[in-house]
């Protein structure tokens, strides 16, 4: 691996993060501000992942033809616009402007991904990928805290102060950051037909056969382990009545352990274990522990489940996409690691509303049982197509050009 490129997608990926974890737990109180209602307010935050799921997989695909490190500057300098636009927002709708257009331009996480996979072999691609996991926790541990400490000067200053960040990734782009596609490959993906961005190319992706089961698991997952982000705090409120501040605890306890799992743990695991049986495995880990957290009686329990819920997760974020990098040509990587990114924001459009009215409609464990019968049909689904029928392993030369002259047919 290159190391100092690696580095500096580490920090990138960590500063856009802590950008975004600054504001995310102060949405709420800033839009109310404006006198925004609470429909208001579910549409204000679900607007910011209805943008990224349409804007990841366009920027993976634009990364593919014109290079990682161009679209990775745009999309930067996108989110420093968005985030100065929250700050200086005067009206309600400014403020879906902001949140629409930072994540439209959040989806950059796939071309970080992708540009990860460029500058790493299948042998160590999984800890690459799961530096970006650390950088994920560590931006969810930090953020949060810094943004409850500025807002006591106002709720437009920790968006000021995260357009800052933006600023600092974007000039740290500019100066260090490497492109990582060779002219060719990228002259290659120009000849490509311009069909890609249809529903069409979702439907074919997900009819391939080593392509389409992770995908589909990586929905299914994401469906279920948003549900428990989004509606964590309102199950702590009104089943063990924490406060806001011990939430806060009880959260950055899950970054750390999250963080510690990505950044430590898989490259040991991936190391040992197929592919396959990794997803496999964490997904049944997930699947009892989300089960445990619908029915939890106290905060000590809770904090011994939240360990299996961590290592699954963090181990399932960082394996899916290493396996799907290594499921299609060289060449299609930002594409696919951008229609997985953009199926997870899908799921975080779907999971607040349909949590929060389990929540309220039948109790506190709705959303974990909801969460848990997910995971049964996805635990199924991934020992049927991943451990009876097949392999996950990088394909052969022959296959991969075999497969790219049927897609290049369809």
């Amino acid at each position: 691996m290159k190391q100092k490129s690696l580095f500096i997608i580490f920090l990138i990926v960590f500063i856009d993060l802590l950008g975004f974890s600054l504001i995310l737990p102060l949405l709420p109180f800033y839009a109310e501000s404006f006198g925004a209602t609470p429909i208001q307010i579910g549409l204000l935050v679900a607007s910011y992942a209805a943008a990224q799921f349409i804007g990841a997989p366009i920027l993976g695909r634009f990364s593919d033809r014109f290079g990682r490190r161009p679209v990775l500057m745009i999309s930067i300098f996108g989110s420093f616009i968005g985030f100065l636009l929250l700050g200086f927002a005067g009206t309600l709708w400014v403020l879906f402007t902001a949140r629409l257009l930072d994540g439209f331009t959040g989806g950059n996480i796939s071309v970080a991904q992708a540009y990860i996979t460029d500058i790493t072999n299948e042998k160590n691609r999984a800890r690459g990928l799961g530096l970006i996991g650390a950088a994920f926790g560590l931006g969810f541990i930090i953020g949060p805290a810094i943004g409850g400490v500025l807002s006591e000067f106002g709720y437009a200053v920790p968006a000021l102060f995260a357009a800052g960040f933006s600023i600092l990734a974007f000039l740290g782009a500019t100066v260090f950051l490497q492109e990582s596609l060779d002219p060719e490959t990228r002259l290659t993906l120009s000849k490509k037909n311009s069909d890609e961005f249809r529903l069409k190319n979702y439907l074919n992706n997900l009819s391939r056969p080593r392509v389409g089961p992770l995908l589909n698991i990586r929905f299914f997952y994401s469906l279920a382990f948003s549900t428990f982000q989004t509606i964590f705090p309102l199950y702590a409120l009104y089943h063990l009545e924490l406060s806001a501040r011990n939430t806060g605890f009880v959260l950055t306890y899950v970054g750390v352990l999250v963080v510690f799992v990505q950044g430590f743990l898989v490259s040991k695991i991936s190391n040992r274990f197929r592919d396959n049986r990794i997803i496999f495995t964490s997904l049944f880990i997930l699947m009892f522990s989300l089960f445990a957290w619908a029915f939890v009686p106290s905060v000590a329990a809770l904090l011994i489940i939240l360990i299996p819920l961590a290592f699954s997760t963090g181990t399932l974020n960082t394996v899916l996409n290493s396996a799907l990098s290594k499921s299609v040509t060289p060449e299609e990587v930002g594409g696919t690691l951008g229609i997985s990114a953009s199926l997870e924001s899908l799921t975080r459009v779907i999971s607040p509303s349909t949590g929060g009215w389990l929540l309220g409609s039948l109790g506190t464990w709705a959303p974990g049982v909801f969460s848990g019968i997910i995971m049964i049909f996805t635990v199924g689904y991934a020992y049927r197509r991943l451990i009876s029928q097949t392999e996950i392993h990088p394909q052969t030369s022959q296959e991969l050009i075999q497969e790219t002259v049927r897609n290049s047919s369809e």
